[in-house]
């Protein structure tokens, strides 16, 4: 992805956030100077990788299959294992109208999917076969604002404003907008993009960078270029 587009998609990202009544928190609107001048404090936002994640999972074809995240706090992977402490994260994401997030499972991360506003927040899903390898033959459960919800095969959820699903660590699922685009929150235990993904299809996490321009706001995945 062009840096242009990158800057473009992220200042549409602050409007369309806002127009919901959210204000994200500061260093979210930190230049990478400002960030620069602050790195030394600022050790829990580099390690955690809170901030901006704009990806085309390294396709080049954002509009059909992309995301926008932005992590907005994340616990420490010592405190999860052991079983105390901060075992937590929490996301903004924007899901665009037909734009996919493709078909992934976990292996530790459990999460709510909220959808916080917009339109119909659509999620697909799977079961896994024995090994958690992906099986278009499987079906599952998960849970729907805490109600019980047994699922087919590629079954897909539609959850309107203020509907959420909890998918486990096996469960595939793979998600967009469905008639619009949909604010997304995502409440999990902590975070980890870049070992705990597992995607049914050949794929990457992040996007590659053409830098046509300078950043306006730093990336998650910038930070060990500008910040370390």
């Amino acid at each position: 992805m062009k840096r242009s587009r990158i800057n473009a998609i992220m200042a549409e990202a602050e409007a369309f956030i806002r127009a919901f009544g959210l204000v994200l928190p500061p260093f979210a609107y930190w230049t990478p100077a400002e960030m620069q001048a602050r790195r030394d404090r600022i050790g829990g936002i580099i390690r955690g990788r809170m901030g901006w994640d704009i990806t085309d999972y390294g396709q080049g074809v954002f509009d059909a299959l992309g995301l926008v995240l932005f992590t907005l706090r994340n616990g420490r992977p010592e405190d999860l294992r052991a079983g105390r402490g901060r075992c937590y994260a929490e996301k903004l994401l924007i899901s665009r109208r037909d734009q996919i997030s493709p078909m992934h499972r976990h292996y530790i991360k459990a999460e709510d999917i909220i959808n916080r506003g917009g339109a119909t927040l659509a999620v697909e899903v799977f079961g896994a076969a024995p090994d958690g390898s992906f099986d278009k033959g499987a079906g599952g459960t998960v849970h729907c604002d805490g109600q019980r919800r047994d699922h087919a095969p590629g079954e897909v959820l539609l959850l309107a404003p203020g509907e959420s699903v909890t998918l486990m660590p096996t469960n595939w699922h793979a998600f967009w907008g469905e008639g619009g685009d949909v604010l997304v929150g995502e409440v999990s235990t902590v975070n980890d993009d870049a070992t705990d993904n597992w995607f049914r299809d050949p794929i990457g996490r992040f996007a590659k960078v053409e830098e046509d321009e300078a950043p306006a706001r730093l990336l998650v995945t910038d930070y060990a270029a500008w910040l370390e």
